[in-house]
């Protein structure tokens, strides 16, 4: 998979390329170098070519390009008419927790995690309970189950679990559905990874856990896995008639912020990008594999668990400093930006995040470049 020279790629004007002068690397945000799936290019070239840039109307489209593709990807049986259109996950999310909360009800999150997961929370004016991961980056079932006994309102589930790359097991996952049902807490689960879960994983939609559908839903985007975040499309999903009725409850404006080309770019990523999706997994496997290469021979203070999911790798970088002291390092001595590890959470504290959905070179000059730094 091709990417284009830093030179060309420097013309983006995207978050990743303008936030940091020409002379940094940037890896920091959740944006890919590789070019767009040909036939969400074509999607979008044929909207433009028509003028066919108004109101998106999502339905019936997405929602039987999600189910196909769930199928195929997953062995997933989702009902088309279950999806709902909304801008984001966030604004999903942010949705979801509006009419499940009430004033003071308390939202369950397990850090290290996807720095939007403490804001959601206020934003919908719930209170934020944090239950971390283990030391191998798995739920601590046993410290769930405490919080749950507590009976909060909610637990917000990322799966694949963004920074630390871990794809929860079905068994896993069982035992949460288990604790939910038993404490009767809502489990909303961020599925925007699903696509990128690399080989040697396997992803288990929440949804397809027995029972699941009636405590839990999903939401899930072509955001990630096929780099649309700013065409704004993504979709809930719902297994059950109580949680089916919580997306009746937004308010009638929800469904105009999702965008017209998203929703087409969605519809074609999910119905024709299997052969992209199957070239960027390789691609990206083998960047994982060349960065533990490059961390091993040039940074061996840096530790780091391979991810299963995802291009971003949460690096260990404590030997080096404290806080967000190597991300600044990093940054100001070898002009490579990464996020700090702080963003997502205490746990965070001397760790950075690296995305390295790029080419081999840039990857290589990024960890020639960290490397100098530690000397």
């Amino acid at each position: 998979m091709l990417v284009d020279p830093l030179a060309t790629l420097r013309g983006r004007r995207s978050a990743k390329w303008r936030t940091y002068p020409d002379d940094v690397l940037p890896l920091f945000v959740a944006e890919m170098d590789y070019p767009l799936a040909p036939p969400v290019a074509a999607a979008l070239h044929a909207a433009v070519d028509a003028s066919d840039t108004g109101y998106s109307l999502a339905n019936p489209d997405l929602g039987v390009a999600l189910s196909g593709f769930a199928a195929r990807h997953w062995g997933w049986e989702v009902d088309p008419g279950s999806v709902t259109a909304v801008a984001d996950v966030g604004v999903g999310v942010v949705e979801l927790l509006r009419v499940l909360t009430r004033p003071a009800d308390t939202v369950v999150i397990s850090p290290p995690v996807y720095p939007p997961f403490f804001h959601w929370a206020p934003e919908a004016g719930a209170r934020l309970r944090e239950v971390p991961l283990t030391e191998e980056f798995r739920l601590d079932l046993p410290a769930l189950e405490a919080a749950f006994a507590a009976h909060p309102a909610v637990y917000v589930l990322c799966n694949p679990h963004n920074p630390v790359g871990r794809v929860h097991t079905r068994e896993e996952l069982t035992a949460l559905v288990r604790l939910a049902r038993l404490y009767s807490v809502t489990i909303v689960s961020d599925e925007i990874h699903a696509p990128l879960v690399l080989p040697g994983a396997e992803f288990t939609p929440l949804l397809s856990i027995p029972g699941a559908g009636e405590v839990a839903v999903s939401v899930l985007s072509a955001s990630k896995g096929f780099n649309l975040a700013g065409l704004k499309c993504a979709a809930i999903v719902t297994g059950a008639p109580a949680t089916a009725a919580l997306v009746g409850r937004f308010p009638p404006d929800v469904r105009w912020r999702t965008g017209h080309l998203g929703v087409l770019a969605t519809v074609a990523a999910f119905t024709d990008g299997d052969a992209w999706l199957a070239e960027l997994h390789s691609e990206l496997d083998a960047r994982r594999a060349q960065l533990g290469h490059l961390l091993r021979t040039r940074l061996p203070a840096v530790r780091w668990r391979a991810p299963e999911a995802t291009y971003l790798a949460w690096l260990d970088c404590r030997a080096l400093g404290r806080d967000d002291e190597p991300q600044e390092l990093f940054l100001a001595k070898g002009r490579v930006a990464v996020e700090p590890g702080t963003r997502f959470g205490a746990a965070g504290a001397g760790h950075v995040r690296l995305n390295f959905a790029t080419s081999a070179e840039i990857l290589d000059e990024a960890t020639a470049r960290m490397a100098s730094t530690t000397g």
